[in-house]
C-alpha cells in the first residue's frame, strides 16, 4: 500500500489558481454587420461556446456595426465578425465565423492546444 504525501505549497499554489481559473468571469464582444449568414453563425457559434463552457460567468456584447458604427471605429475593427476577448487579461481577437470552435477554445484560454 502507497502512501499519500502532503501537498506542498506549488502544489496548493497550482490548485488555487485553476480554482480561480474555473470561476473567473469573460467579458466578450462580438462585432456583426447585420443579420448576415456568417454574423449569425459567428453568434450561434460564440453562444454555444460560452453556455457550454462558461455558463453563469460570462458577458458577451453583441454590437452591430451597421447600427452602431461609431463603437467599431473605436474599437478599430476592420472586419466582421470579429469576437474581442477584453476579460480576463490578455484581450485576444477572433476574427470570422469562429467556426473553428477548437481554436477559439485555445484562443479563450478554455482548452489546451492539441499537438
Amino acid at each position: 500500500m502507497g502512501h499519500l504525501q502532503k501537498p506542498n505549497k506549488a502544489t496548493k499554489a497550482l490548485e488555487r489558481a485553476l480554482d480561480e481559473a474555473e470561476r473567473q468571469e469573460y467579458v466578450l464582444r462580438l462585432y456583426i454587420t447585420g443579420m448576415t449568414p456568417r454574423s449569425m453563425e459567428a453568434l450561434a457559434t460564440i453562444k454555444q461556446i460560452c453556455e457550454t463552457h462558461l455558463h453563469g460567468r460570462y458577458t458577451l456584447d453583441v454590437i452591430d456595426i451597421y447600427k452602431n458604427p461609431s463603437l467599431a471605429k473605436d474599437a478599430q475593427i476592420v472586419a466582421v465578425p470579429t469576437l474581442i476577448k477584453q476579460l480576463p487579461v490578455p484581450i485576444r481577437r477572433f476574427v470570422g465565423n469562429l467556426s473553428d470552435v477548437e481554436r477559439v477554445l485555445v484562443g479563450l484560454d478554455l482548452q489546451k492546444k492539441s499537438l
